[in-house]
């Protein structure tokens, strides 16, 4: 996996919408990856300064905040899910399962 995998993780990390959010897995499933759920999360990691790469909306499995360390200041990434409506407690997404985007099911062609 190279730069080009990181560039089509950024790809679909810009089409979530504002107030949905993906995880890492479903990310790398989408990318037939399915094993490479780190290595979107180490793509995100390196994106933070990239303008329009919309990071805070990628969380683990769970729904965990688990890339908030990665951000300026570990309250950055529950800022920016709270300002786009996206209830959090405790790091955790409320609500996950139904404000969830699959980019695997989402980018099917119709």
């Amino acid at each position: 996996m190279d730069n080009n995998f990181f560039q089509q993780v950024y790809k679909i990390v810009k089409l979530i919408p504002p107030g949905r959010v993906t995880s890492y897995g479903a990310i790398a499933r989408s990318l037939g990856a399915t094993r490479s759920a780190r290595m979107v999360g180490w793509a995100l990691n390196n994106s933070i300064k990239i303008d329009n790469v919309p990071a805070h909306r990628v969380v683990n499995t769970k729904g965990i905040l688990s890339g908030k360390l990665h951000f300026e200041y570990p309250e950055q990434m529950e800022e920016r899910l709270l300002a786009e409506g996206i209830r959090v407690k405790n790091d955790q997404i409320i609500d996950f399962e139904k404000i969830f985007w699959d980019p695997g099911e989402e980018l099917l062609p119709k």
